[in-house]
Parts: C-alpha cells; sequence; structure tokens
C-alpha cells in the first residue's frame, strides 16, 4: 500500500488498512507534520487491485490562488520537508560554526610582546612563545589560520639549559657537499649566533608548512636588550609556567 502526501510517499505492507474518510497529514514513520502551519481541504482518489494493496493519494485544493513572493530557500530541496517555511527562508540554519575572516586576523591588529631570555629554560620558553605565535591562548584559535601575536625576544644570549646540556646537546648543518656535516655543542653556538638557538627551538614547536613558515616570521630574536620595535609598544610576555625560571 502507498499513501501520497504533499509529493511525499510511506510504504505500508498490504495487510495494513487504510482508513480512506480523511488523509492524515503527519508521517507514520517519523512522527512529524509534513504540512508547516495549515492543513487545506483535501481531495480522496482511491485506486484499487493494486499489486501490492491500495493506494492512497491526497491531493490539496486551494479555494483561492494568493500572490506569494518567491524566496530563495537556504535548505537543500531535498530537506525542506524538516523544517517550517519561516526557518526554510531565514537565516543560514546549516552554517553555524564560526571561522575567521580575513578582517580578523590582520597583522596590523595584532599585539607585539616581549620577553627577556636571561636565564629562562629553552625548552619552556620556546613553548610559551610558540603558543602565543600560534594563537593558541585566545578563544578564536583557528589551527589553520594566522590568529597569533609577534613575540620579541632580548638577552638571547643568557638562555639557559638544564643538566650538562651545554656540552651534550648538538645543533648540526650540512653543507650540500660530501663531508660537509658541521657539529656544534650549545656552548659554541651560543658564543657564535645566541639567536639561532631560540629560533630552532620555536621552529621546531610550529607548524610545517606555508602556515608555519608564515608563523615563523612573528618571532623576533635579538642579542642584548635592545630592539628595534618600540613603536609597536610591546607587552610583557604572559607567563604562566613557574619552572621556566632556571633554578641555581
Amino acid at each position: 500500500m502507498a499513501i501520497l502526501c504533499s509529493s511525499s510517499t510511506v510504504i505500508l505492507p498490504p495487510s495494513s488498512s487504510v482508513k480512506t474518510s480523511g488523509c492524515n497529514r503527519r508521517s507514520l514513520f517519523l512522527g512529524f507534520s509534513l504540512n508547516a502551519i495549515s492543513k487545506p481541504p483535501v481531495r480522496i482518489a482511491t485506486n484499487v487491485n493494486t499489486k501490492r494493496g491500495v493506494q492512497v493519494k491526497c491531493e490539496a485544493e486551494q479555494a483561492t490562488t494568493t500572490t506569494t513572493t518567491t524566496t530563495t530557500s537556504l535548505v537543500p530541496a531535498n530537506q525542506r520537508w524538516m523544517f517550517d517555511e519561516e526557518e526554510a527562508n531565514g537565516p543560514d540554519i546549516w552554517n553555524t560554526t564560526w571561522y575567521p575572516k580575513a578582517s580578523d586576523h590582520v597583522n596590523t591588529d595584532k599585539p607585539w610582546y616581549v620577553v627577556d631570555a636571561t636565564d629562562k629554560i629553552l625548552g619552556r620558553l620556546a613553548s610559551t612563545i610558540a603558543n602565543h605565535i600560534r594563537g593558541k591562548n585566545l578563544a578564536s584559535y583557528t589551527p589553520s589560520v594566522d590568529m597569533g601575536a609577534f613575540v620579541i625576544v632580548v638577552n638571547a644570549e643568557k638562555v639557559a639549559v638544564s643538566g650538562k646540556k651545554r656540552n651534550q646537546k648538538l645543533y648540526r648543518r650540512h653543507s650540500g657537499r660530501p663531508g660537509g656535516m658541521t657539529v656544534e655543542t650549545f656552548d659554541q653556538l651560543q658564543q657564535r649566533i645566541p639567536e639561532r638557538i631560540i629560533e630552532h627551538a620555536v621552529r621546531g614547536m610550529l607548524p610545517k608548512g606555508r602556515l608555519g613558515r608564515a608563523l615563523f616570521n612573528h618571532l623576533k630574536v635579538y642579542k642584548g636588550p635592545d630592539h628595534p620595535h618600540e613603536a609597536q609598544k610591546p607587552l610583557d610576555l604572559p607567563i604562566r609556567d613557574k619552572r621556566i625560571q632556571l633554578q641555581k
């Protein structure tokens, strides 16, 4: 048996009985109304002696013809039966997840922070810097968007490491030629290029790819207490790690 109500069909077993005195405009399986507001008068046409049972068709009759304004529905056509008319033609109800726009992450509007690396543990300092560069401290953090701030590091030559890492931690670089591998300890690289130590640590904590390369430009590392970014009016970097300072 097949019941067609407002272009919707419900299949019943052949043994089921259907009352033809009225048209039930509620789905037998889903339990909600297929019409939005009102129930217009219906005309019932019955076709008997089908192979699978009785087929009942319900067609709505409109007494008067009214002119309605056609609006573009934001709901797909095959899913409009799930919503009332005012919901289907209202705001975008299918995409409620917030996603930052281009105006939400303009570089000129981002904050600047400054941190003194004197006697601070390298790994803990680098993780704090990476979190602020990525914007993980913000409620609007989005992994695929550059939402973070700019971070300035001064006194890079005074960064500290724990244990025996000054002599055991190694930094390798290769010239690209056979036998061109150069290995340096932490102490040797700190005396030669101290900025590279912090840059290397922070770069390893940023995403790999185009986004990571753009985020790495937010890091400014300088040797000594001075930096050329006074015009940006940087604030002190908020540090929540209580063990970031080297215990002497």
